[in-house]
């Protein structure tokens, strides 16, 4: 039910004067509300951790822990919740000693006992502290420019930085400039680039194939994902490859092999065949219960591999 009331108050987190519909209402919206509510959890969060950092607090709390280790200093046989007391750890990690041999216990009835000695040998036979070798890094020092990666890979400025963020690409700043590693953002490009576009001279942008074949951009996309035909960026403009575009409408005779033909002519197994259809795109249609598989395309793949 809404209220009529009309009440005037100052937003405890931005301080902007507003008008509430209620006498509890504290903050002028939702995201004051939740930004007020995160820093309060922050805060408490802040707290308990410098309550951990100090350590025991008050005197009550310490002699707590005091008697507590007097009882113990003297038994001969811990339980698993006073060995971990007594190291500074938890009940897991001890049971992982446990487990790996590294302590000996004694277990009876479902209880785990384990002998003070035992404890004190752990530090009686342990080898001298060795301490990790550090991994000193090398300082990147081949970097791109911004400018020089718009030049090189045809994007825009923006599309570099999200694409720098989004896969961590190490980047400085100098002189108000920023530079990119280059040797991450060679391999970030290599990654995206389908080597069938190297080999393909006509392009045509979505404008083209909508006006040849009068398709809609929903179609277009559709039709160039099932077929899987290549593409590529050039600016804000995508492209796709015109022969095999051409191809896969039909426009073009296409040739192809069955995989009986393909597995006799190039000496494979089914399994081979398929793994070099998968791993290199080859196209490939189905005709019933039969696959067909692109002519020019297994023979040039092939003929790359011999030569």
């Amino acid at each position: 039910m809404s209220s009529n009331l009309e009440i005037q108050r100052i937003c405890e987190w931005c301080n902007k004067l507003f008008i509430a519909r209620t006498t509890t209402t504290r903050y002028c919206s939702h995201s004051c509300n939740s930004k007020a509510y995160k820093n309060a959890k922050r805060e408490e969060r802040k707290k308990q951790f410098e309550v951990t950092a100090i350590g025991y607090q008050t005197m009550q709390e310490i002699e707590q822990v005091s008697e507590k280790y007097e009882t113990i200093k003297n038994k001969d046989f811990l339980t698993v919740s006073e060995t971990a007391f007594l190291l500074s750890v938890g009940r897991t990690t001890i049971y992982r000693y446990l487990h790996s041999g590294t302590l000996s216990s004694f277990q009876t009835n479902g209880k785990t006992f384990i002998r003070r000695d035992d404890i004190d040998a752990l530090f009686d036979n342990s080898e001298q502290y060795k301490a990790c070798p550090s991994k000193d890094r090398k300082p990147i020092t081949d970097l791109y420019t911004v400018s020089e990666i718009k030049e090189k890979f045809n994007v825009t400025d923006s599309w570099i930085f999200k694409i720098a963020k989004e896969n961590n690409i190490p980047k400085t700043l100098s002189r108000g400039k920023s530079y990119f590693s280059k040797k991450h953002i060679d391999r970030y490009f290599e990654s995206r680039i389908d080597q069938r576009t190297l080999e393909v001279d006509s392009w045509y942008s979505v404008e083209e194939i909508q006006e040849k074949y009068n398709l809609s951009r929903a179609a277009i996309y559709s039709f160039v994902s099932e077929n899987n035909i290549p593409r590529k960026k050039e600016g804000r403009y995508v492209l796709y490859s015109q022969p095999h575009f051409d191809l896969a409408k039909g426009f073009v005779k296409p040739e192809y092999y069955s995989v009986e033909e393909a597995m006799q002519k190039y000496d494979l197994t089914r399994d081979a065949l398929y793994h070099y259809l998968t791993y290199h795109n080859i196209p490939k249609i189905k005709e019933g219960r039969y696959i067909k598989i692109s002519k020019p395309e297994l023979d040039k793949l092939f003929e790359i591999q011999i030569t």
